[in-house]
This record gives structure tokens, sequence and C-alpha cells, in this order.
């Protein structure tokens, strides 16, 4: 069972909840800081319920600084050391119109009833030092159990808000955990709504789904679920590629090259385009796919029409401009040869730089990793990780930029070259002497070929 010591408010939140209860009002941490201190975490915020009313928390708070942007919905953020601690009066969300937002909040008596109108059970317990834990729908076991459950009605709770259908999965990848028939069924049912969510909600979603541990797990269990954030998984979902290379499905595929994926020491960008290349790199496979008289099938084209669809598809996501041109970058050639020669690397390196490579060995392990177990796609990986290595080695000792040249364009300048292109372009020459390996990269014998070029 979970250790219900684990529970640790920071002291400021304690304070908060003393002054709530010596004022006469209950008061509880609530959500998710519940949850994951349950399970061993560290929560990023502690949020605070309460039976005090907005106006009643501005009076009792009135000699500290106050944010009231969410007072109508009850909520008062103190802010303490320069830190904003949220407070909430218990209530219960009134009808939800647009399937989004209550059209209004109704501030209740009791925790039950705010506590009842939470997404799941996990969610739905509270903490107080005087009364422990709360826990009035099975939470505590559904997290001993690795369950994600609806409180009540899960029909009920997706109709009110769509977004908690992506929240659903969005937790069972970060947690991994399961979602009860009951909740997957609804969240199955209710999947088309999630289109009335903003594009930039459905992103955020499905980009902390992808960062979860069992994201994976979670990509291949719930695929469908997902249909209603990117109608292009549908296709991909029993879209046969069996035969050598291939052991699973399109879709089946996408997800174990998800747990396959390796950001191990990578800056958190490069692991985010990572993790979107590995999600959006065979989209395009069921638009592409012929099939042989044997029925093996073939995708020819599917780099180049992957590379539209990935762009399209983040594009209506409103994702980062950075993001999305790694991600389509590293599509486009995600399924090509690379470099052979050491020159052949250096000038690739030159003209895209060592982390768009280091990005791509890692993209290329984790789709051959959800490939087929033979000779074949094991002598693929050796060759990835033999040119990660030559290519990381180049990339530490040789010259592959202007600017790793011995001179510069001053240098030329005062061995008599005119300012303007003729510097660049010399430069240029010069790199490309330096890496095909006719010229050593030392400036005498640089300023010497200059000026050799120079009298010829």
């Amino acid at each position: 069972m979970n250790d219900i010591a684990q529970i640790r408010p920071p002291e400021l939140a304690l304070y908060l909840l003393e002054k709530l209860h010596r004022a006469g009002y209950e008061a509880y941490i609530v959500g998710g800081c519940v949850r994951d201190s349950l399970l061993g975490r560290t929560p990023g915020d502690w949020d605070i319920c309460t039976s005090a009313r907005p106006e009643e928390m501005e009076t009792l708070f009135a000699g500290q600084r106050l944010l009231l942007k969410g007072k109508k919905h009850g909520t008062v953020a103190v802010v303490l050391d320069g830190k904003s601690w949220e407070m909430t009066t218990f209530r219960q969300d009134g009808h939800y119109t647009d399937g989004r937002h209550p059209d209004c909040v109704h501030f209740v008596p009791c925790l039950r009833e705010d506590l009842a109108r939470r997404d799941f059970t996990v969610n739905a317990m509270a903490w107080s030092p005087t009364e422990g834990l709360i826990d009035l729908f099975g939470g505590q076991q559904d997290l001993n159990d690795g369950i994600l459950r609806c409180v009540g009605d899960p029909v009920a709770r997706f109709d009110e808000d769509a977004l908690r259908i992506l929240r659903a999965v969005r937790f069972a990848a970060q947690l991994g955990f399961r979602l009860d028939p009951a909740t997957a069924d609804a969240a199955l049912q209710a999947r088309m709504a999630v289109r009335c969510v903003s594009a930039e909600r459905i992103f955020t979603e499905l980009d902390r789904l992808l960062e979860g541990f069992a994201a994976g797990t979670v990509l291949a269990r719930y695929g469908h679920i997902l249909t209603g954030a990117l109608p292009e998984i549908e296709a991909c979902i029993g879209c046969s590629q069996l035969g050598r290379w291939h052991c699973y499905d399109v879709w089946n595929h996408t997800a174990a090259a998800m747990g396959g994926l390796d950001t191990e020491g990578m800056d958190p960008r490069s692991a985010r385009v990572l993790r979107w290349a590995v999600l959006l790199h065979d989209m395009a496979k069921p638009m592409c796919r012929i099939a042989d008289e044997d029925g093996t099938a073939h995708f020819p084209g599917h780099n180049q029409r992957g590379t539209r669809l990935a762009r399209q598809i983040l594009q209506r996501l409103r994702a980062p401009v950075y993001l999305i041109d790694g991600v389509v970058a590293l599509v486009a050639v995600h399924d090509g040869p690379l470099p052979s020669s050491d020159l052949e690397i250096l000038e690739q390196l030159h003209q895209r730089g060592p982390l768009f490579w280091q990005r791509l060995c890692r993209l290329k392990l984790a789709d051959l990793a959800a490939h087929a177990n033979n000779e074949a796609v094991a002598q693929r990986c050796q060759e990835v990780r033999q040119f990660a290595r030559r290519m990381q080695h180049l990339s530490d000792t040789a010259c592959y930029t202007v600017s790793g040249l011995a001179i510069t364009g001053s240098d030329l300048i005062a061995a008599g070259l005119t300012p303007g292109p003729l510097v660049g372009n010399t430069l240029e020459w010069l790199l490309q002497a330096v890496m095909q390996g006719s010229l050593p990269n030392e400036r005498a014998a640089l300023l010497q070929a200059v000026r050799a070029q120079q009298n010829s």
C-alpha cells in the first residue's frame, strides 16, 4: 500500500492551511499533489481547496499580494516568497455547453461535492494535517492497482469536458497505468468530441503523453482513442507491412519505436523533436502502400509524403516552429542511406551540423528497434552505431566549418584579397580542400595555397 506519511506539503502550504483552519474554514491539499506524493513523486504544485468563499479569502489574506484572475471560478492565489499558491472554494461545475468549459460554477459547502466533480479517482483525493487522507472514491486503491478510473459516470465526465479524454491517455503514459474498462470504452465512444478542444491544448496533452515513460505501450493500447486528436492514426492501425523487415502493422510499429526511443543525454529540445519525429515518421505509409502478388508491402515515397504530412499536422496543432522544422527534416530522410566515407560525413556535417545527425541516428535506432528481429535488421543497427561513432569522432576532431579554419577573412584581406564575395568564396574553397585532405588546416599552408592561387 502507498505510505500516507509521504504527503509532506511545504511549510508555506501548511501555513495557508493553518490560517484557513484558525479562521474557521475547512481547507485541504487536493488533487495531483496528493496523487504524486502517494506515488513517491515530487509534486510541481500544491493546490488547496477550502470552504472559504473568494471574498472571505481576500479578507483573510488582505495583507498579502493576491492574484484574482480566477476569482469568479472560486480561485484566489496568494503570493508568498515569490511563488503563487492557489486556493479554490469547494465548488460544483454547471452545464458544459461547449463540451470544454463549465458555463458557471456553484460554490458548495462540503468537500465531498467538490471531489465528486473531478476527473479521475486518483486526482480526487484530499489531505489535511488534522484529518489525514480523504479518499472518498477509491483513488488510493486505483493508485495501487495502476488503474485510471473516472469519478462517477465516465460518459458524463467526458461529456462535460472532452479534454479529459486526452488527459486520461496522457496520465496513463505518465504513470504507466491502464484505463479501467468503463473509462476506456467511454473515452473511445466520445473521442471525436476532442475536436472541440483548442489545437494548443491538444498539442500540449499529446506532447506530455509522448514524454511519459510508458508512451509506447499507451500508443499501442489506446491508438483508437487518439484518433479523435490525430485522425491520421486511423489508417495506420491495421495497415499491414509484414515482410522481411517488419513484424508489426504501421501503428504498432510506431508505438514500438516510441518505446525503443533513447533520449538519454539529449537536450530537451532534441528529445522533444525526436519524440514527435518517431510519432510521425511513418504516418504517411497508408497513403503510399502497394503490395506484390505475394502480399509483401512496399511504401514508395513515404518519406516525401510523410514530410508534407508531418508539417501539416504540426502546423494544425500550432506546434513551435523549431519543432516543426526539426521533425520535418528528420522525417524527410529517416529511411534513407547514411553517408559512408569520411568526406561525405564531413560534407554533411558542414551542411547540417552534428546535432541533426545525432538526432537522426537516435531516430533510426528507434525505428529499427521496432522492426523484425533478424540478422538483416541487426546489421543495419550495427551500421547506424558505427556511423554515429565515426560522425561524432569527426565532429570532435576534424574541420568542417569555415569558422574552424586556421585562417579568417581578415587574414585573406591582409594577404591582398579584395573584401567582398571573393573572400567568402576563397574560405569555402579552402574548407573543401581541408575536408578532402588535400590541404592541412594550418595557417601557413592555407595562406601559401591562397598566394599560389593568386599567382596562377
